[in-house]
């Protein structure tokens, strides 16, 4: 075990502020698993609490992250079937198995969900202690810095399975940054034909690299469609970018009969050409999160290769670098940027 002197977290502290600070790693309760966290990467989310704008669900100090790798610290009383120094990752969705959603199986969409590294402590920190039944255990030749990308794949892995995309279809997807890239690879792993709609020249820089095709939607979308698709529309589309535009464009884009999954988050009522959805016989699904299945695919995908998202991690900082890693992802710096959370020796 490390120095515990040399533990560290990184916390939002509210006013758009991160500090990194020492912390004493606590042995896990009964039921816990106390882990040495490798990497976490910063999300989306993550950037939306700093902006103060999940005030509402987070208490400050606040430790941030949910997109994690690493081993097994320590195990807590009445836990079997793991082993220190097993790798692992968390599924940071922890639910009452109460509520209506509950009852019926849905989990996921707890209606009185506990989000680990929102509405509870999150892996931005050395050692992390957590109900052992969230550990996801990872293939042994998985690599950490991957490994800490399991979490966002399956959340892409549980889009496409929303969208039940099939071998030989043509899927858009709409946003190309990390979740949006995801979808897309997710989606050619299931043998779809994809094209990404992305409006920033770097993002599509880097679905280009990734073998995806491209379009800048200043261009004429529309017509770049109508020609990949020989007039038809696409068989599914996938709105990521959460934008009015966004909607406005993937409903235009779907053949009849066509699916169109919400997956990012639009915090303010969109208008919706209803008329369309009713022509076309269209079908809207939201897709939240995910469920364990997806994160057991996720891992699968990532360790043999079938999903290649290395590419998408634009550098690895230690976390006394974590606040300069936060400002650099408000400005657009990055796609993906890793965390390194391990204890000094």
């Amino acid at each position: 075990m490390s120095n515990q002197n040399h533990d560290r977290r990184a916390a939002y502290t509210g006013d758009r502020t991160i500090v990194v600070a020492d912390t004493v790693p606590l042995p896990p309760e009964p039921g816990e698993i106390s882990i040495s966290v490798a990497y976490t990467g910063i999300c989306g989310t993550d950037l939306h609490i700093l902006h103060g704008a999940m005030d509402h669900r987070v208490t400050v100090p606040a430790v941030l992250g949910h997109e994690m790798s690493g081993t097994i610290r320590a195990i807590g009383d009445g836990v079997d079937g793991w082993t220190v120094g097993e790798p692992v990752t968390v599924m940071p969705l922890d639910w009452c198995r109460e509520c209506p959603a509950c009852r019926r199986g849905y989990n996921h969409v707890c209606h009185r969900l506990n989000f680990l590294g929102i509405d509870s402590t999150g892996s931005m920190q050395s050692s992390w202690n957590v109900p052992a039944r969230l550990l996801v255990r990872l293939p042994p030749d998985l690599p950490l810095q991957l490994a800490a990308l399991v979490e966002p794949t399956a959340v892409a892995v549980h889009d496409v399975r929303r969208g039940a995309v099939q071998s030989g279809e043509r899927v858009l997807v709409i946003g190309g940054g990390p979740v949006g890239l995801l979808v897309a690879l997710a989606a050619a792993a299931h043998g779809a034909e994809v094209v990404v709609v992305e409006l920033d020249e770097r993002r599509r820089d880097v679905a280009a690299t990734l073998g995806l095709r491209v379009l800048d939607p200043a261009s004429d979308v529309s017509a770049a469609i109508d020609e990949w698709t020989l007039g038809a529309g696409a068989d599914a589309a996938f709105e990521v970018s959460g934008s009015a535009a966004g909607v406005t464009m993937a409903i235009q884009a779907l053949a009849v009969r066509g699916r169109l999954v919400l997956v990012g988050i639009h915090s303010t009522p969109r208008e919706v050409d209803l008329f369309r959805v009713f022509w076309r016989e269209l079908t809207v699904l939201g897709a939240r999160v995910y469920e364990p299945d997806d994160f057991a695919t996720a891992a699968s995908l990532l360790a043999r290769g079938d999903i290649h998202a290395q590419t998408l991690i634009s550098r690895v900082v230690p976390i006394e670098a974590a606040a300069g890693a936060f400002a650099a992802l408000e400005r657009g710096d990055g796609m993906k940027v890793l965390i390194d959370c391990r204890a000094a020796g």
